[in-house]
């Protein structure tokens, strides 16, 4: 497959403000994943989407190419992620005439993903003939569907997922099934899902690469920041 690296980085930020140029462990957040992504041979093409002059300073200084400026409107706050991969995508289609396969977004918020999670992912998606590939990974027990609650509007408490009573949610963290969440490291699907009648990242065939809960810190807060912070120092 030729596969499209879109590194997907804005400038405004509000649970981490300017997370993308901080340094984390000593070096800029937007850093771990060009690097993560620049040293994986199965990204036949790495780019920065960002609105941010700085931004793609940093990025062009780290060896990525920063083929165009987001437009404003695509880097607000509320802008989803789909729009802004077809935007990535048309412009490398129209004007860089580039035509990949399928296209993987990276986000910075995931500094632990490395370029053998970018290469496994990948592999899965091709060899299970999927629509797209995802990163996932299990959830703490403490956390199961099987044992999240509901409240009613009096404060009462139910299961969640059939509001069933508390009494019957299962106990023992031997008898609860595995569990998964999207951790938000890896995104990657083939590139016509991006048009037609229903764009989507995701399509209907969606397969599952599964990362260990110690690599899947996802950076949205300041207990983020610091909790990826410890474990990228603990590193050899």
């Amino acid at each position: 497959m030729r596969v499209l690296g879109i590194i997907t980085a804005r400038g405004g930020s509000k649970g981490v403000p300017g997370k993308n140029l901080k340094l984390l462990a000593g070096k800029p957040l937007l850093a771990y994943t060009i690097e993560a992504a620049r040293a994986c041979p199965a990204l036949d093409r790495v780019i920065l989407s960002t609105e941010d002059a700085a931004i793609a300073e940093l990025g062009r200084s780290l060896g990525c190419q920063v083929p165009f400026i987001r437009p404003a409107e695509l880097s607000r706050d509320d802008t989803p992620h789909l729009p802004v991969i077809q935007h990535a995508s048309a412009w490398m289609q129209n004007q860089g005439n580039y035509q990949p396969d399928a296209v993987m977004v990276l986000q910075p918020t995931s500094p632990q993903r490395t370029a053998d999670d970018i290469s496994n992912a990948l592999a899965l998606l091709e060899s299970s003939g999927a629509d797209s590939v995802l990163s996932v990974s299990p959830v703490p027990a403490h956390h199961h569907p099987s044992r999240t609650l509901r409240l009613d509007d009096e404060g009462f408490a139910e299961l969640f997922a059939n509001g069933a009573p508390v009494r019957t949610r299962i106990n023992r963290r031997q008898d609860l099934s595995e569990a998964w969440v999207m951790n938000g490291a890896i995104y990657a699907c083939r590139t016509r899902l991006l048009s037609g009648p229903d764009p989507s990242l995701y399509g209907d065939r969606v397969v599952a690469y599964r990362m260990p809960i110690e690599r899947s810190i996802s950076i949205d807060t300041m207990d983020d920041w610091a909790e990826a912070e410890r474990a990228l120092l603990r590193q050899p």
